[in-house]
């Protein structure tokens, strides 16, 4: 098997970070995405990304290095490097003009898995999350003027969000992409069925 890198991809309150926090917790190994945006409300910020200044942004070696909302976003050259050798599995997370620089570069060792979610998930994740209507408004209409809901035409994999509370599912079905669930044997299922 060939170590591969997938990246999770899906609009703003997909549940991107919740699915990758639970499956970091699995010790799934996350390569972190340098930001030069300022953190934000959310404690978990720091687990995903790493905060620097546009004129440190700069000096870094990105394989890989996109704007998303005016901010700048990027992968280093040796994360991608040091994941490729030294683990059998990672995840990024990146807009989709990222990931097609990624999956160039990458090829075979590189999968993208698309988040769909409704509008109306989208919804009642940003209000948990204690956006103000002016702020979703803002976020759906880039979503859609940025064409985000489209990219699951360019993923390898595309997983449905059915719930803004449980990614469930999600989850179960990211884990079966991955190769990390199997099947019972015969005699196992048997048993669980009877």
């Amino acid at each position: 098997m060939t170590n591969k890198i997938y990246a999770l991809v899906g609009p703003h309150a997909s549940g991107k970070t919740v699915l990758l926090g639970k499956l970091m917790q699995l010790g799934i190994h996350y390569i972190p995405l340098y930001t030069t945006r300022t953190p934000g409300k959310i404690d978990s910020d720091a687990k995903f990304y790493r905060f620097v200044s546009k004129a440190e942004f700069f000096k870094q070696d990105f394989v890989v290095h996109v704007t998303y909302k005016g901010d700048y976003y990027g992968i280093l050259k040796k994360d991608i490097l040091s994941a490729l050798q030294e683990h059998k599995i990672s995840l990024v997370m990146l807009e989709a003009n990222g990931v097609k620089q990624l999956a160039r570069l990458l090829k075979e060792n590189f999968e993208m898995i698309f988040l769909m979610v409704d509008y109306v998930t989208l919804v009642e994740r940003m209000i948990r999350l204690g956006h103000k209507n002016n702020e979703i408004k803002y976020h759906l209409e880039y979503a859609e003027n940025n064409s985000e809901f489209d990219n699951w035409k360019d993923a390898a994999h595309v997983v449905k969000l059915k719930s803004a509370a449980d990614p469930g599912t999600a989850f179960d079905q990211i884990l079966a992409i991955m190769g990390l669930m199997q099947l019972l044997p015969p005699e196992k299922l048997k048993e669980c069925v009877q």
